[in-house]
């Protein structure tokens, strides 16, 4: 049994949602992007097993935006075949780019419209939250606790690593999970990084935390779930280490089933009931002029996921490596427009575009042929060479040999 499932009926904060509002039957959808990796996928799933043991008396389904099934229509059919006709749907996701702004209201849009007997109502990502905030403490904390204690807290650097997007606001969200962390628990020194489209990537920022002088590096993936991005930081992190001996490099676990995540997943169920208006729209690049993304204001909402919907996680399943998780440098158009119910007025409403187009002729960081066109808007920052030009080209930070050669992690 998951360490949230174990927690679910003693958590601190049980949260009553009744069977029925009015004549309408509720049911609970949690929708994720999805993993080719099989152990990311079994995560998710139990997330929705443990919010089921939370609201026996309710249905949950869960289903995936692309490499996994069930897809997202899926788990709405269940819920439709169990009589439900109003369904509050909830991003698994930790921040709003453009997955949780974009594909899944994309697709819960175009289920309803040919659905005309299921409400659904969409709330909105985990984002920067205590109780997330506790579960991340947490977790940075086991992995200290495995150490030895010559190493003081002020000499120890902690480095979170975020997923990395197109999209300002949710990489900012990064920095401020890593800020207060490193206050909260007194660390040393702080950085951030991400694992892809945005800069540093993991090397980078780990191979200039190294050379502050910390004498131990906690490496901390802010992610959800396992999968090839989570492997990929440990591995970068291997190598960095290894190019500095004198350093201890720690590595931290992932968030997972942590019981505060669970708790910030029910209370984003209870939101949509409430009608709780907690979207930060302020800062959003599709309605503000974000200095850097002023072009992107207003631009069309759409999805680029119908490609790989219902694509497991067996090899059999497709026929080209999608290894990259989509580390495009972009982001999915949005006009922030929508009409999707989010459960609460603030000001907008929410539709999303179905006909989409895509080129993938910007830089990012795979090279195989999806065998349709792809078009973005180019994310602005894709030839930082702190970014995803790294990952080719090596790293090469202020002060090194100015020859391609000898820079760090140089693939020739």
């Amino acid at each position: 049994m998951s360490e949230g499932t174990q927690q679910a009926h003693t958590a601190s904060s049980i949260i009553d949602i009744p069977t029925h509002i009015g004549a309408d039957k509720i049911g609970i959808m949690v929708c994720g992007h999805g993993s080719r990796d099989p152990g990311a996928v079994a995560e998710f799933e139990q997330i929705a097993q443990t919010l089921k043991a939370r609201w026996p008396h309710l249905p949950v389904e869960y289903g995936f935006l692309e490499f996994a099934t069930p897809i997202i229509r899926t788990g709405l059919d269940k819920l439709r075949e169990q009589g439900v006709t109003k369904c509050l749907a909830v991003p698994g996701m930790l921040f709003a780019a453009g997955h949780a702004k974009n594909d899944i209201p994309s697709v819960l849009n175009t289920y309803k419209a040919q659905n005309s007997g299921m409400d659904i109502t969409y709330g909105r990502e985990l984002a920067v939250d205590l109780k997330m905030l506790q579960a991340a403490g947490d977790r940075v904390a086991e992995a200290l606790a495995q150490c030895s204690d010559d190493i003081p807290r002020h000499e120890t650097l902690l480095c979170v690593i975020g997923r990395g997007a197109s999209d300002p606001d949710a990489n900012s969200n990064v920095a401020k999970v890593m800020r207060m962390l490193w206050e909260g628990m007194g660390f040393g020194w702080g950085e951030v990084g991400y694992s892809g489209v945005t800069f540093p990537l993991t090397e980078p920022a780990l191979e200039h935390c190294a050379r502050m002088g910390y004498r131990r590096i906690v490496v901390f993936p802010y992610f959800l779930f396992t999968g090839i991005l989570v492997q990929r930081i440990y591995d970068y992190t291997d190598k960095v280490a290894a190019r500095h001996p004198d350093i201890e490099f720690v590595k931290a676990g992932y968030l997972n089933d942590h019981p505060k995540v669970m708790d910030t997943f029910a209370d984003r169920v209870a939101e949509i009931l409430d009608g709780a208006n907690l979207m930060n729209c302020q800062m959003c690049k599709y309605r503000a002029q974000v200095l850097g993304f002023e072009d992107e204001v207003g631009l069309p909402q759409e999805s680029h996921h119908h490609h790989v919907e219902g694509i497991g996680t067996g090899l059999d399943d497709h026929s080209h490596d999608h290894s990259h998780d989509h580390d495009h440098g972009h982001d999915h158009h949005h006009d922030h427009d929508h009409d999707h119910d989010h459960g609460h007025d603030h000001g907008h409403h929410h539709h999303h575009a179905h006909d989409h187009h895509h080129d993938h002729s910007h830089g990012h960081s795979h090279d195989h042929d999806h065998g349709h066109d792809h078009h973005h808007h180019p994310y602005p920052h894709a030839d930082h060479p702190h970014g995803p030009r790294s990952m080719d080209e090596g790293v090469k930070m202020p002060g090194d040999a100015m020859s391609g050669e000898n820079r760090l992690g140089d693939k020739g």
